[in-house]
């Protein structure tokens, strides 16, 4: 969303709207085409977003799902923390955790601190060719708090580690660390991790099996190393595990620098 009438989106049809094509919505509501921005189509509304995709819309599951939302996917396509709308989709490693697994991680003596993850609708896209080429990835918007600074200073500084839940969780503490020292950061970020990426805001990652071709593969491959990457990978096949958004997760440590 851009304003409270205005958004961008992907938009599926048989043709593409030109600028100034006018769309008809449920519920006797329009959108107007207003031009292009990349792969996404400007819109404005004649209603205010918000209120009407919470009528209206349905949850954006990932298409490698193959399917419609239903009821259960308002629950569970959603982490138990979530606090701010925004996010087109859920970053999925977080859906791993319950309110019980949370009271026993804190029981354990396992911190947490929060960042707000505004997860884009690139996290869909396959990575293009020209993408690597240019270093450019798609932007998503990240807030990380003074409290969440403080929180992993103070791990760092007991000998703890920073766990991060998600690449998008990663990719927040990383561009809020680009001065060589965490520092609240609330914005935009196009960050692109790539192989021989030297990290500076976490030292481990839980985060669910990528699709092939994506720029979250080659995150994780950064961070833990190739090898070591495709061998979880050759096991998770081996033993049919779940993929993807509803599927199993990986601990990640860090691996020899590529």
């Amino acid at each position: 969303m851009v304003g409270d009438r205005s958004a961008v989106a992907h938009i599926r049809a048989s043709k593409s709207p030109k600028a100034g094509g006018r769309l008809l919505l449920p519920g006797d509501a329009e959108a107007e085409v207003t031009g292009r921005e990349g792969e996404f189509f400007a819109l404005t509304f004649s209603v205010d977003v918000m209120p009407y995709l919470d009528e209206y819309g349905e949850i954006p599951l990932p298409p490698y799902l193959n399917r419609a939302a239903d009821e259960s996917d308002i629950d569970r396509y959603q982490t138990v923390y979530a606090a701010d709308p925004g996010a087109v989709a859920a970053p999925t490693a977080g859906l791993h955790f319950d309110e019980a697994m949370l009271a026993e991680t804190l029981a354990a003596g396992v911190g947490h601190a929060w960042v707000t993850l505004h997860v884009g609708a690139g996290t869909f896209q396959s990575l293009r060719e020209e993408q690597i080429e240019e270093n450019r990835l798609h932007s998503e918007r990240v807030a990380v708090s003074q409290q969440c600074c403080d929180a992993v200073h103070a791990t760092r500084a007991e000998g703890g580690r920073v766990i991060a839940v998600g690449t998008t969780s990663v990719r927040a503490l990383e561009s809020a660390s680009t001065t060589g020292e965490l520092r609240p950061f609330v914005g935009e970020t196009d960050l692109f991790i790539l192989p021989g990426y030297k990290f500076r805001g976490v030292d481990a990652m839980i985060t669910n099996f990528h699709l092939p071709q994506s720029s979250l593969l080659m995150l994780v491959s950064a961070f833990a190393g190739k090898e070591r990457v495709l061998s979880a990978y050759r096991h998770a096949v081996r033993e049919k595990y779940r993929f993807f958004s509803y599927g199993d997760a990986m601990f990640l440590t860090p691996g020899k620098p590529i």
